[in-house]
């Protein structure tokens, strides 16, 4: 293929880490580029011409549909381990704040490079955002030694923290070692799927992350209690379930990779010390990872709080974690889809389909949490009867749920903005918002109302921390650059 280009007095070349390369030219003075490259290009130039309630719905709705399916094995990973017992239940709940932590940065760092990729693509530069890819797996690799020695050092003096049983413990320990010390499978599917995602291929990373998941469902009742010949693991074979449901989804990733001409590409000639482009990842990466490794920290502290009226409100907390995933996931799902879209529209300057990108995602979150509301108001005896729950559990897990529901409707403004800054580049500002939902108004409110309510003090705090973030997050998207992008 040949393109013309103007000549200014040298050879044309083109930047590469500190290096230059010549390009291909012919004898006329025109560059002749290899149609892929010209593909690569062409690929995403849908995500600023096509109608924007399609293409975030075309985008949103496969991230939903996985995320639905993650939901779902989260869920029925609990009630798979919840027929072993409370005190199993409860060893996983535990457990529960490390396992996060490897979501939250593998998430958090992905969405970093799903920001870099859309942007550089936006901005026509195929270049930055192919070393955006490479660079963003080589810090992946990275991350993967560091939980491997948190899983060897931390995981027993932490753990011991939160419980003097032994039995509690040892469960808790044996789950945390399998999930941290082989998170490499976690850690570096979530960053091909980002990957993907930054490029649009909203589809391929359904299919590819509800392989995973898919697996994980398979797999746990056999590793659990022992079916087709194999030993009854317990608790160990629901961790050894989910490490193998990551790593296979990795390795499809690779697959698809090697077999899909894709509109990015991940080569060691793009591996460099890229400072520009490292600090654009973890500038997004870095507040993304906080932001979400903050439940972590508020059930560990909520956690502490609620043991020292009973255990079975530590349960309750574990269960609704769980359950919250399967109404905050498909949101996020939204919020997925809308990433490059706004990513790749804001490096090519097009204000008002990034403002009416926001709009149509708050419409669509909204209605999820609404659904939501409605069905924990409704069926709360109904949904924790899914997992096993005695008279006990089943009466506190009512009340909770039923209380901390209020806030679900409220928390769509905090969510969507938190996305929307995220893809613009401000991981401060999303990183802000979060702080409010889940730690600067939660856990200080949770303290102090569970000296006079009990552990309904607690619940309390979840809605008003949603209130108050949400109120935050208006006023900063009112403020970003003299409110441009304000749907409003």
């Amino acid at each position: 293929m040949i393109f013309k280009v103007k000549s200014y007095g040298f050879w044309p070349m083109t930047f590469f880490c500190g290096k230059t390369r010549n390009l291909p030219i012919d004898l006329r003075g025109n560059i002749t580029l290899d149609k892929g490259a010209f593909t690569m290009e062409q690929n995403n130039t849908f995500m600023k011409t096509r109608p924007i309630f399609p293409l975030l719905m075309s985008m949103s709705i496969p991230m939903m549909l996985s995320m639905l399916i993650q939901s779902l094995y989260n869920i029925v990973d609990s009630i798979y381990v919840s027929r072993l017992g409370t005190d199993a239940l409860t060893a996983v709940s535990l457990a529960y704040p490390l396992q996060n932590v490897v979501v939250s940065v593998s998430v958090g760092i992905g969405v970093g490079i799903t920001s870099a990729i859309s942007i550089h693509l936006g901005a026509g530069n195929q270049e930055k955002a192919n070393r955006s890819a490479t660079i963003g797996l080589a810090l992946a690799f990275f991350h993967c030694l560091l939980f491997l020695l948190a899983g060897i050092f931390v995981t027993k003096p932490f753990l011991k923290l939160f419980t003097n049983d032994v039995q509690i413990l040892a469960d808790a320990c044996d789950y945390t070692y399998i999930v941290l010390c082989l998170s490499f499978g976690a850690l570096l599917q979530v960053t091909m799927e980002k990957i993907f995602q930054g490029i649009g291929e909203m589809k391929l990373t359904m299919y590819l992350l509800s392989s995973g998941c898919i697996i994980n469902i398979i797999l746990d009742p056999i590793l659990i209690f022992g079916f087709l010949g194999f030993p009854a693991l317990g608790v160990k074979g629901a961790a050894i379930a989910t490490v193998i449901g990551q790593i296979c989804a990795f390795l499809l990733y690779i697959v698809v990779y090697r077999k899909k001409k894709l509109s990015i590409r991940i080569h060691p000639r793009y591996l460099c010390f890229d400072k520009q482009i490292i600090l654009q990842i973890y500038g997004v990466g870095i507040p993304s990872s906080i932001m979400m490794t903050l439940p972590s920290i508020l059930i560990s502290v909520l956690n502490r709080i609620l043991a020292s009226f009973s255990s079975v409100y530590v349960a309750v907390l574990g269960v609704y974690f769980k359950l919250q995933t399967f109404i905050y996931m498909p949101a996020n799902g939204i919020v997925q889809g809308l990433r490059p879209i706004i990513g790749y529209n804001y490096g090519a300057g097009e204000t008002k389909r990034v403002k009416s990108a926001i709009r149509y995602s708050l419409l669509a979150a909204a209605t999820l949490m609404l659904l939501g509301t409605l069905l924990s108001l409704l069926i709360p005896t109904q949904i924790f009867s899914l997992f096993d729950a005695d008279e006990e559990l089943m009466s506190a897990g009512v009340t909770a749920l039923r209380i901390i529901c209020l806030g679900f409707l409220i928390s769509t403004i905090g969510i969507i903005y938190s996305g929307t800054f995220e893809a613009l580049g401000k991981g401060k500002h999303s990183l802000i918002i979060s702080l409010l939902r889940q730690f600067l108004i939660t856990i200080p409110c949770g303290f102090i109302l569970s000296r006079f309510f009990g552990p309904v003090g607690v619940w309390i705090s979840f809605p008003v921390g949603e209130l108050c973030a949400s109120v935050a997050a208006f006023f900063l998207l009112r403020h970003f650059k003299k409110g441009i992008y304000s749907p409003f």
